[in-house]
């Protein structure tokens, strides 16, 4: 046993040193290539450090965390950033709002609320696995575009979370049941959020730049946004479990052993949570009165949790996944990066005018996937405010009309193909039910496919609307 126990360790070591090596060797070529001369000295040695960041979070040579923590340290040590903006970043304002809506999460799960959740849940769906996660997916989809999708993402995750841990399918283990739930309760989330204004900061930021652009010429209102979106995203939460059921179906056809007993009334700390809950989503939908981060009421949430002692705040830090937290300040900090440094103008200014004189399918479908890609590396909010200001010259050169691309924007940057894209799936890989691998391979062709879908989508259905 002891043999067989060293040799897996040496296997496990040689396996560390091959992929971390492979990371540093082809992070050192991306240096040591010639600079384009509209490349920045900085951009150049960012995109090196990129190169070596995501390669070591794809095959997760050492944990995700110490990558994240190194990635920071880069941008200091090849003088890309000063520390201060390096490390800023895993602070900001983005950040620190996923770092409590986690916080509401592990809330949610302790005082009791998670398990009446998924009872009601399980009540009204049932439980065959077909029929609960195609409600599950339409559900996140809809609901994601009224509310933050990171809101509903924490509160499904940490609903379904007892439910497979009662089943005795523990993370780490490689089961893949709940692997499909929690691959499809972010990717369904981060699919509606393009739905409505309220679905996510770069909604409201597309439009504006859009009104810039045209000095004012053309604006879009509330509700015809979501006559142009909206119907969208029934296809898009449709496609999004379809595409999962092919590539992921699980082999159990029904929840078994699950033992959720009716909870009966609501006890005083679920309700009092709950009233927090409410008050806090009502402060967000607020947010256009009275002007407050939504950062803000997410703090005050945590203080109306822990300051009557329905919950303490130890117990939110004991259970709380730093790791996950990390890595989403090392994306957002290696996005801001992209931006300072001009890498990512220089990424744009190189690939999108390969578009140029393409049919229109091309084209959509190319400035939809440059919207995706850039995405899975920094907020959606920060792609939109990088791709749009070349996008709409573009669009205006090659006949096409100004608005069609501006709404593209925040549809397409919904779909990530890395973990650190958008917080929904940090927060569903933070469970520990799926390795950043198992994501990519099915994020990957997710993102090709409702890109394909949504070019085809918004081909047909625009025009009908006299949108496009």
């Amino acid at each position: 046993m002891a043999e067989i126990e060293s040799i897996q360790n040496d296997v496990s070591a040689k396996s560390i040193i091959i992929k971390a090596s492979l990371a540093l060797i082809l992070g050192i070529v991306v240096m040591l290539l010639p600079r384009p001369e509209n490349l920045t000295p900085e951009g150049h040695r960012l995109l090196a450090l990129l190169t070596t960041v995501v390669i070591l979070w794809v095959t997760e040579a050492v944990p995700i965390g110490v990558t994240a923590l190194v990635g920071g340290a880069g941008l200091i040590f090849l003088n890309i950033q000063t520390a201060q903006n390096a490390w800023a970043p895993f602070a900001s304002p983005a950040v620190m709002f996923v770092l409590m809506i986690i916080m509401f999460g592990v809330v949610l799960n302790e005082v009791g609320l998670a398990n009446r959740i998924m009872y009601y849940l399980l009540k009204i769906a049932g439980t065959r696995v077909k029929r609960l996660s195609l409600i599950l997916a339409i559900g996140c989809t809809m609901t994601s575009s009224i509310f933050h999708d990171a809101t509903i993402t924490v509160i499904m995750v940490f609903a379904f979370v007892p439910v497979f841990m009662s089943m005795g399918l523990k993370p780490g283990m490689g089961h893949r049941l709940p692997t499909f739930f929690f691959l499809l309760i972010p990717l369904s989330s981060s699919a509606g959020g393009f739905g409505t204004l309220l679905g996510g900061g770069r909604n409201p930021l597309a439009l504006e730049i859009l009104r810039t652009f045209t000095e004012g010429k053309i604006t879009i209102g509330f509700l015809q946004y979501i006559l142009i979106q909206f119907p969208i995203c029934i296809v898009t939460a449709l496609a999004t479990w379809a595409i999962l059921w092919v590539l992921l179906r699980p082999k159990e056809k029904e929840l078994v052993g699950i033992e959720l007993a009716d909870p009966g009334p609501m006890n005083g700390k679920e309700l009092g949570v709950l009233v927090v809950f409410v008050v806090t989503f009502i402060l967000w939908f607020m947010g256009d009165l009275t002007g407050w981060h939504y950062s803000i009421p997410a703090a005050f949430a945590i203080l109306g949790f822990c300051a009557p002692g329905w919950i303490s705040f130890r117990t939110i830090c004991d259970k709380f996944p730093w790791e996950s937290w990390i890595v989403f300040g090392a994306g957002v900090s290696l996005g801001v990066s992209m931006l300072d440094s001009g890498a990512g103008r220089f990424l744009a200014e190189t690939l999108l005018p390969i578009l140029d004189g393409q049919p229109a399918f091309i084209v959509f479908y190319g400035m939809g996937f440059f919207g995706s890609f850039l995405s899975s590396l920094m907020s959606n909010s920060a792609a939109v405010a990088l791709m749009l200001p070349i996008t709409l010259p573009m669009a205006e050169l090659m006949d096409m009309s100004p608005q069609s691309v501006a709404m593209l924007a925040p549809m397409t940057t919904s779909f990530i193909m890395l973990v650190i894209g958008c917080p929904p799936t940090i927060i569903a890989y933070s469970t520990g039910y799926f390795s950043q691998k198992e994501f990519i391979k099915i994020a990957v062709p997710w993102c090709l496919i409702l890109l394909l879908i949504c070019t085809i989508s918004v081909m047909i259905y625009w025009p009908l609307i006299g949108f496009i």
